[in-house]
């Protein structure tokens, strides 16, 4: 009997944290993350303010998952991306054109508004937003291949190695999304990525 209440307990659990997510999606979404309070949030999913604590230590908490799980869904679809390519496609052109697709969802999908909290949590280090930070997260592994591609077809110099010209792509895009962070709404993330991207495989390319 003890076992029996214990699933319910815990399935009961599940379901108000999913409440409580939802919520949260929908509010974020439609306000950004600055507007929306833990009162609204749990007033739309219908279930007390302690049961939001339970699950989630801070509205940064909540955020931090979000973040975790859009970087997860988003790499995926840059995988996709990235293999709809022919297989003569060079690595350069690759690699420029999802730098393009990231600014596109960067400043499209996301916002700026977004981003901004984004940058806030990685810089303090107040809730773990880990995701966008390792070298461990599918971006960074998507464009290591690209780049070992265009190592083995001869396309790149190989005095350098082929995770330090990813980093150093990972890199310039991360500088400049902050860039665009401090210069919105007077910089355009798209096209200085481009460029910047440009700039370094000028560098690498085999003459």
């Amino acid at each position: 009997m003890n076992h029996v209440k214990e699933n319910m307990k815990t399935i009961k659990a599940i379901e108000t944290k999913k409440r409580i997510y939802e919520s949260a999606y929908f509010l974020f979404k439609e306000k950004g993350f600055d507007k929306v309070s833990v009162d609204s949030i749990v007033e739309r999913a219908g279930v007390a303010k302690g049961s939001f604590y339970v699950h989630f230590s801070t509205k940064n908490d909540l955020i931090a998952t979000f973040i975790n799980e859009y970087v997860s869904k988003v790499d995926l679809d840059y995988k996709a991306y990235v293999e709809s390519f022919s297989v003569d496609t060079k690595a350069a052109d690759i690699l420029i054109a999802l730098a393009e697709k990231t600014a596109d969802v960067i400043t499209k999908d996301i916002g700026f508004d977004k981003m901004r909290i984004v940058y806030e949590l990685l810089i303090t280090k107040t809730q773990n937003a880990s995701a966008l930070l390792s070298y461990n997260r599918e971006l960074y592994k998507i464009i290591q291949a690209i780049v070992a591609q265009g190592v083995q077809q001869g396309e790149f110099s190989t005095e350098l190695s082929v995770n330090t010209i990813a980093k150093h792509c990972l890199f310039a895009m991360r500088g400049l999304t902050y860039e665009w962070c401090i210069r919105y709404p007077d910089f355009v993330l798209k096209d200085a990525v481009t460029e910047h991207l440009q700039i370094i495989l000028a560098g690498i390319r085999n003459k």
